[in-house]
């Protein structure tokens, strides 16, 4: 599905301006009792959608490699400040358990019939950092951040980035880098984090670094403690992909493009493939012919391969066939 999108028109969007935001991975809203529910951000741009052609881009990046980034920058200064309308779709935990795909892989969307989008509010660029520096270069986001009423989901790649990211942070700009003006949050942040490189702080007093403590340290607040998850049905239900459904949403986003978006898609993919080992080529060809034969057929005809059919590619099963259409 990913592959389709990125390889389709929509894979090479106009400006930073003209096109939409997604927080792709799945996080948890959490109310006053401790009902969890999960939740997809989606911030929906309010100055439209607008693509380029491959060859379009290509001139435009032969002459600007800067062209996303002064097109942003011109327009705050000019006053036309971009939006986009934060939006949510949410799921309950019994609905996640129901699901023909997998609710918490990054690559897999929620359908928007069944989970419609929530507005929460806009967002608005306008203004430009004063010190690229300081304000941008200096800057270190972490989904491990979260603010209390928002938590995290067994999305198995955003687990892997809530400890990697602030690693690269660690690595990057020194182990207090919360500390910089641009990363140190609005509220007070109490914790046991103590000492390091470049401390500047207080440092906590003299307060221990460590709990349960007798000496009237830091203690949690219950109030801001997430439920347990029932990780034992959840890693047995999403551990196996090969029981997921991988190619339904691929096909429906497929099925939905005109003649010319799929014979841009194919080319692009074909442009793509260009140098690739044989056999890579044909187990990906095998895999758009399990989306739609169409699809493989079609990547195939751009790549020169007329006639190569799913049977020839090892390992991959038959793509399914509808009831009452003969093979």
């Amino acid at each position: 599905h990913q592959v389709t999108i990125l390889f389709s028109d929509r894979g090479l969007p106009r400006t930073l301006r003209h096109m939409n935001g997604y927080g792709s991975h799945t996080y948890s809203f959490l109310n006053h009792t401790g009902v969890r529910t999960w939740v997809k951000f989606h911030f929906k741009c309010q100055q439209g959608i607008q693509t380029l052609p491959n060859a379009e881009a290509a001139q435009i990046i032969g002459n600007d490699r800067e062209s996303h980034l002064r097109d942003l920058v011109k327009a705050i200064d000019g006053g036309d400040f971009p939006r986009w309308t934060l939006m949510v779709q949410l799921m309950t935990e019994s609905e996640a358990a129901g699901t023909p795909f997998d609710p918490f892989d990054l690559t897999k969307v929620w359908p928007h019939a069944d989970y419609p989008l929530h507005e929460l509010g806009v967002m608005e660029l306008n203004r430009v950092p004063g010190n690229y520096f300081a304000d941008v270069e200096q800057s270190s986001f972490s989904p491990a951040n979260v603010v209390p009423g928002i938590g995290h989901s067994p999305d198995k790649m955003l687990q892997f980035r809530i400890v990697s990211y602030p690693d690269a942070h660690r690595h990057r700009l020194g182990v207090n880098y919360e500390q910089v003006p641009v990363n140190r949050p609005i509220a007070p942040v109490h914790n046991y984090h103590r000492d390091g490189a470049m401390r500047v702080d207080r440092n906590g007093g003299g307060d221990v670094s460590y709990a349960p403590n007798s000496f009237s340290g830091p203690v949690p607040s219950p109030e801001l403690s997430e439920p347990p998850l029932a990780i034992g049905g959840m890693a047995a239900r999403y551990g196996h992909p090969q029981a997921m459904d991988d190619f339904t949403q691929p096909r429906a986003l497929f099925r939905l493009m005109s003649p010319a978006q799929r014979r841009q898609l194919f080319d692009n993919i074909a442009a793509a493939m260009q140098g690739v080992p044989d056999f890579i080529v044909e187990r990906q060809i095998g895999l758009f012919m399990q989306v739609d034969a169409a699809y493989g057929d079609g990547v195939a005809t751009a790549l020169g391969r007329v006639g190569v059919a799913e049977s020839t590619l090892p390992g991959l099963p038959s793509p399914p066939i509808a009831a009452g259409v003969q093979p």
